[in-house]
């Protein structure tokens, strides 16, 4: 539960200059103005700003009453909460919104075209902000989790691109949270080494254990506007008890990795795995725990649920991310027992925990979800009908380019089947089949490596289509192999794009 302002701890300020900046939320949201870019901290729900935006969307809501517009630009790190995204969206007060969207009002006005949205990889959001391409950023509005005597902050429970905010921006302002666990301080790895060419310099991280950085923010103080002191909970959502179809993905996916140790082509150890988030990676997580393979490390965006478990069961000796995506019974004994994870796992800035430098040299073994994938290993991950986006890409891009295995994971049919999410061609491409090796549904696994197109169609219709699909994907095949304009990649374009639209009468695939 929330509490209100003044009973927040004030030993969590020990900043005097950061303290006499005190104020409301109202307050605080006041000083951001119509236009402006606002910086805001937050990934996959965890540690993002929640009275301020709250405070701001009520503002909005009362100048809109008024007759008046009032909108602003929000970046964040990734997703956020309802009290950020869902209440700016609600309140029609975001026109421009980048690098990842999860928030059903938000979707709604950017599927309209009344929100601008721009999907972006997510390692090269902070480069781009430095960069200029972004335009000016007027201010960064940023949970910590303390402020401590030398001015420096404690980060939350994301990173994310915080650390540039704080940097970019010409006006801050901080809500320290006094929910977050102060046994935080410590877990981060702030590391301002990045530069932009001709000055860049490699990162000297060899093994997701290192520590690059410090363990605080650096900010200028002059730049601070306002304190906001706040208690409140990360909006963390539930994650759905794996179902067969996860369950058989994780199979595949620990026969396939331990056939690869078999081969010597893995350590038993495993190297570094990456995992999206969603109730198919924790069954991934959870099949890894009951498996030979150990001790594992992680290099990844988001520790969840099945990540704490590893972790709890010695399975998973270190850990590295951005930020926490958990239920709220695991943030909950997250929170408890911070003390007992602190020292094995790091949290750093995105531009690192994706780096796709990084991530190739590590080795990092990717495993994404994704929307739909075509029998040429194309996979499609954020849209719907080709146009409608769902969230975006993501992190998946800069570890599935670079990862040493890339692996995409989905159920072979959606809505109950009336769908099949192997198709002739996706209706739009995330991921070039050149940066696909594995593809896995319930069905089966397809290890595309080293295959022609040909050779990728077959295995993909053999190892991951269901049955109810399979018959009409052969015959579509047979006849592109006769009638396709080339051989290399034989396509029957309007046939395969016809895949995608459904009969509203029955919820079938035309054929």
């Amino acid at each position: 539960m929330s509490r209100s302002a003044e009973s927040a701890s004030p030993s969590r300020i020990g900043h005097r200059g950061f303290a006499a900046k005190i104020m409301d939320a109202d307050a605080a949201a006041a000083l951001i103005r119509a236009g402006d870019t606002v910086g805001m901290s937050g990934f996959t729900g965890a540690g993002y700003p929640k009275a301020v935006p709250q405070a701001l969307a009520r503002r909005i809501e009362q100048i809109h009453a008024a007759g008046d517009p009032f909108a602003i630009r929000v970046w964040t790190g990734a997703s956020t909460g309802p009290e950020l995204d869902g209440a700016l969206a609600k309140a029609k007060g975001i026109d421009f919104r980048l690098p990842y969207n999860s928030d059903p009002y938000a979707r709604e006005q950017i599927n309209a075209g009344t929100m601008q949205y721009m999907d972006m990889h997510l390692s090269q959001v902070a480069p781009m902000a430095w960069q200029g391409f972004l335009g000016p950023l007027d201010v960064a509005l940023i949970e910590v989790s303390a402020i401590l005597p030398d001015g420096s902050a404690v980060p939350s429970s994301s990173v994310g691109n915080n650390k540039t905010w704080l940097d970019r921006a010409d006006r801050v302002i901080l809500e320290v949270n006094s929910w977050q666990s102060a046994a935080l301080e410590g877990m981060h790895d702030i590391y301002y080494g990045t530069a932009l060419p001709p000055h860049r310099v490699p990162i000297p991280l060899l093994a997701p254990r290192d520590r690059i950085g410090q363990p605080t923010f650096r900010i200028d103080p002059d730049k601070v506007v306002a304190v906001v002191q706040t208690d409140t909970p990360d909006r963390n959502a539930p994650f759905k008890a794996p179902d067969a179809a996860a369950h058989a993905i994780a199979g595949h996916l620990m026969e396939f990795l331990a056939h690869e140790v078999k081969l010597g082509r893995l350590p038993r150890s495993l190297l570094p795995i990456q995992s999206g988030v969603g109730n198919i990676a924790n069954a991934v997580l959870l099949g890894l725990n009951d498996s030979a393979f150990e001790p594992m490390t992680a290099y990844t965006e988001v520790l969840q649920d099945g990540m704490l478990e590893l972790l709890a069961s010695g399975k998973l000796s270190m850990a590295s991310a951005t930020a926490f995506s958990l239920s709220p019974e695991a943030a909950d004994l997250l929170n408890r027992d911070m003390a007992l994870y602190r020292d094995r796992i790091v949290l750093r800035p995105q531009e690192i925990s994706n780096h796709p430098e990084v991530v190739r040299r590590l080795g990092c073994l990717a495993m994404n979800g994704m929307i739909e994938a075509d029998i040429y290993g194309n996979v499609n991950s954020t849209h719907l009908m080709g146009s409608r986006i769902q969230n975006g890409i993501g992190g998946s891009g800069d570890f599935a380019r670079n990862a040493y295995i890339s692996m995409f994971m989905a159920p072979s049919t959606a809505k109950g089947g009336k769908i099949s999410t192997i198709v002739p061609q996706v209706s739009h491409v995330d991921h070039i089949n050149q940066d696909v090796q594995v593809i896995v549904t319930d069905q089966g696994l397809a290890d595309l490596r080293g295959l022609a197109p040909k050779q990728r169609a077959q295995a993909v219709i053999a190892n991951c289509v269901h049955p109810d699909y399979r018959d009409q994907l052969a015959d579509y095949y047979a006849r592109a192999l006769h009638d396709s304009y080339g051989k290399h990649t034989p396509t029957l374009l309007a046939e395969a794009l016809s895949w995608h639209q459904r009969f509203v009468e029955t919820g079938t695939m035309r054929a």
